[in-house]
């Protein structure tokens, strides 16, 4: 009977025999495994063939447990059930079973005490890196909590923290979707969704509303501005009910998330304005709700996946190499123009 080689399995395929059949050593195909070495495209091609041609799966425990990793990493996110928020975590858990993690999700819902818990790293030595998208930390709780366990923001970007950071220009992006509407014929756009005493996403995406206007020679007016407790559905029916009874008629309305789009767009609906031809709309994630509303709703539509793979490369630095002056990458995003502020022809 063959001896069998210590920690395989009868049949199985191992480094050694992807190492032959790719003409490389079993260190180089380790290499192309870990990134833990530079290796060439052309070689880092030949290994992958070999191990989709042998059908090898790397062994990530035994792995993690000589590089001391558990090979678990969390994402902690304000709200699961909301939909951008559920198109994150999948892209993101794609992204990490690429790199040989699992995912560990936690919904904080903007708990304050919840999300110091994750800037404290969670439970020592639980994982090996954190992603996390915050609603209500402050500044100085990152500059005060923060312990070894590696850390990477999504979407709020919350300056001078000294954390690694993923996520679009909320500002660019917002001053696209107002200049749409402009570009429409629009003058009277109306914006719902902004939020007093927050850093972070809604002050920006007022910021960059109000450049457009600007720019446009389109005087301000703080009566067309209304604030909201969060982005949820009823949020946008409940902002889009008071600036009617204000008696204010806007044209447009560009909406802080599709999710407030959706609710604005009933109430429009409701007292029989017609979207687009009384109220063009747009809003603002790419959700599938949108995509099939009626009308199909317009939308500015962040790379998702493009921030996932973003922020698990930055988080897999961190666990190999440990701190390092912060880097923030900024996410492209395209403007999806739909049924609900196109003009007809």
């Amino acid at each position: 009977m063959a001896k069998q080689r210590p920690g395989a399995t009868v049949g199985a395929v191992g480094v050694r025999e992807v190492a032959a059949l790719a003409q490389v050593s079993p260190t180089t195909v380790s290499n192309v495994l870990s990134g833990n070495r530079p290796v060439s495209t052309a070689t880092q091609e030949r290994v992958r063939w070999a191990i989709a041609k042998l059908g090898y799966r790397p062994n990530l425990s035994a792995r993690n447990l000589r590089l001391r990793r558990g090979g678990l990493i969390a994402l902690a996110v304000p709200e699961i059930d909301v939909p951008y928020f559920a198109e994150l975590v999948r892209h993101v858990v794609q992204a990490a079973r690429k790199r040989g993690y699992t995912v560990l999700i936690d919904q904080t819902e903007g708990d304050p005490e919840a999300e110091r818990f994750v800037v404290g790293g969670m439970n020592p030595g639980m994982v090996d890196g954190i992603l996390f998208s915050p609603l209500n930390t402050p500044r100085a709780e990152f500059e005060a909590l923060r312990d070894a366990t590696p850390l990477v923001l999504l979407g709020e970007l919350i300056t001078g923290t000294g954390v690694d950071h993923v996520g679009i220009d909320n500002v660019a992006a917002a001053a696209a979707a107002t200049r749409h509407l402009i570009d429409q014929g629009r003058r009277r756009i109306a914006a719902l969704g902004h939020q007093r005493g927050r850093e972070g996403t809604a002050p920006q995406r007022t910021n960059g509303y109000r450049k457009a206007l600007r720019a446009a020679g389109i005087p301000y007016d703080s009566s067309l501005v209304i604030t909201t407790d969060s982005f949820h559905r009823a949020d946008g029916a409940k902002a889009m009910q008071e600036l009617l009874a204000s008696g204010t008629a806007p044209d447009a309305i560009f909406c802080y998330n599709d999710l407030v789009a959706l609710g604005a767009m009933r109430v429009l609906r409701d007292h029989g304005l017609r979207v687009p031809e009384d109220v063009a709309v747009i809003g603002f994630d790419d959700i599938d709700d949108g995509r099939y509303s009626t009308p199909s709703l317009s939308t500015v539509a962040p790379d998702k996946a493009g921030i996932a793979a973003a922020a698990l490369d930055l988080l897999q630095d961190r666990i190999r190499e440990g701190a390092g002056s912060p880097r923030q990458i900024v996410a492209g995003y395209t403007l999806e123009i739909r049924e609900s502020s196109a003009r007809s022809r």
